[in-house]
């Protein structure tokens, strides 16, 4: 089910989104009056077909959900009739096919902005930046981050929450300079901390950028107490029923849920001596956690039992970022400019090879990451639809044959020179993109198979 979920999640972003980035060239072309005849969303064999409009259009679904095209009159695919040659895409002026082009692209972006403004105006639910742990000897402890930190501002860039933090911090490490953090103390004094540069180069591109800092946010503590407990497993063999609290484990103090998983999880096929209280009366028992294969292809040890969750445990981490409907959009506005500009940072960064190619996402990565945001809900699921998009805008903005980057590239040339880019040089230009594009390709899927399988 957890498969089909993932799928099925994937061939959704994926629709979206292609069918936004094709609608944008469909659209301007007509309103240029460049006549369309197919519009399809997806490769291969056509699932849907129907035909609508004056020009009869053709509108197709087809098998191979991986991209999409919009096929318009063209004297170059075929002969046009001498009365629709007005309509044709190469009859066209220069503005007009540049416009077409660029229609793709920016209406990706344009998606993105409508997602963050959705997302703002209705109240986007993130975790408080607060500081947790700081680790031993990291850049932040030399630094001066401390336990209790609230993060109120990084360089520029104003925090509400961990999401935020995470982005600014990204970005800014990006620049290329140290990176002034303003923060509030556990007492209310705010102060200032200052991330070097030099702590910064190797890691500002990180996806845990905030664990190489040494930095954890704050979480609440949960208590050690059984909320439930799987039928047939250790925990109900052992003797444990909800509402037992764990005391001690082989005579260690257990202080928070967090430690009885940990200890478990160490220990399969292990005997463990456990002190519970149990409706205010002192009791031990003694559990074998069962071995389970972990996702390292080690063991690890599991009992069966979860935990008893306060309905109001989340209450003091929650933050709430919420705009009127005008700022919101100023927010989804800078919110995608910020995050296309930190794309083709790291891109350029991977090109001259300060970036690590692991930066990379092929299609298992991007299925895995549409189940799993989908899991979470529509909020996380609309964040996902919105950074892919701008990748899509981004991507397809690059000045490679193939894309519509490259084909802006002939229009500029064109431009300068007066005259179209002759057929055999766009040929040959064609090939080199699609090259290129392969081997692209080909390098995010093995970056996507070295993540699947270490």
């Amino acid at each position: 089910m957890d498969l089909l979920f993932t799928i099925a999640a994937f061939i959704v972003a994926l629709g979206i989104l292609i069918a936004v980035h094709e609608f944008g060239h469909f659209w301007v072309a007509r309103r240029v009056g460049i006549k369309v005849l197919r519009f399809s969303i997806g490769f291969g064999r056509p699932l849907l077909r129907w035909r609508r409009g004056a020009d009869q259009t053709e509108y197709v679904i087809a098998a191979i959900p991986l991209g999409g095209y919009v096929r318009m009159l063209d004297e170059r695919e075929e002969a046009v009739d001498e009365a629709e040659l007005h309509r044709a895409f190469n009859r066209q002026r220069l503005w007009k096919r540049s416009a077409v082009v660029v229609a793709g692209p920016l209406f990706n972006l344009l998606f993105a902005v409508l997602a963050y403004w959705g997302l703002f105006v209705a109240g986007d639910t993130g975790l408080r930046p607060v500081i947790g742990e700081v680790a031993a000897e990291s850049v932040a402890e030399q630094a001066g981050f401390a336990p209790g930190d609230e993060l109120l501002r990084i360089g520029d860039r104003p925090v509400q929450s961990w999401e935020t933090a995470l982005f600014a911090l990204t970005a800014e490490a990006l620049e290329g300079g140290a990176v002034a953090v303003q923060v509030r103390e556990k007492d209310g004094a705010e102060a200032a901390r200052v991330l070097p540069a030099a702590a910064l180069a190797s890691i500002a591109e990180s996806p845990d950028l905030v664990g190489q800092l040494g930095l954890e946010p704050e979480r609440p503590r949960v208590a050690p107490v059984i909320g439930r407990v799987v039928a047939g497993e250790p925990a109900e063999q052992a003797g444990f029923m909800p509402g037992d609290r764990i005391l001690s484990a082989d005579g260690t103090a257990i202080a928070g849920w967090r430690d009885w998983v940990d200890w478990v999880r160490e220990r399969p096929q292990t005997p463990i001596a456990v002190e519970i209280v149990r409706a205010g009366e002192p009791l031990s028992l003694t559990v074998i956690p069962r071995a389970v294969e972990d996702a390292e292809g080690g063991r690890t040890g599991r009992i069966g039992a979860g935990v008893e969750m306060p309905e109001d445990l989340m209450a003091d981490y929650r933050v709430e970022v919420h705009y009127g409907p005008i700022e919101a959009l100023v927010k989804a506005a800078d919110k995608t400019l910020d995050t296309s500009v930190m794309m083709l940072k790291v891109v350029g960064r991977m090109l001259v090879g300060q970036a690590s190619v692991e930066n990379l996402s092929g299609p298992i990565t991007i299925a895995e990451t549409a189940g799993r945001t989908a899991s979470y809900g529509l909020d996380a699921f609309v964040k996902f639809l919105a950074v892919v998009s701008i990748s899509l805008g981004v991507l397809n903005l690059l000045p490679i044959p193939m894309l519509d980057g490259g084909h802006l590239v002939y229009f500029l040339i064109e431009w300068v020179k007066g005259s179209p880019v002759s057929e055999g040089a766009q040929v040959q230009a064609q090939k080199v993109g699609l090259v290129l594009l392969a081997g692209l390709m080909s390098l995010a899927f093995y970056v996507d198979l070295s993540r699947l399988f270490g």
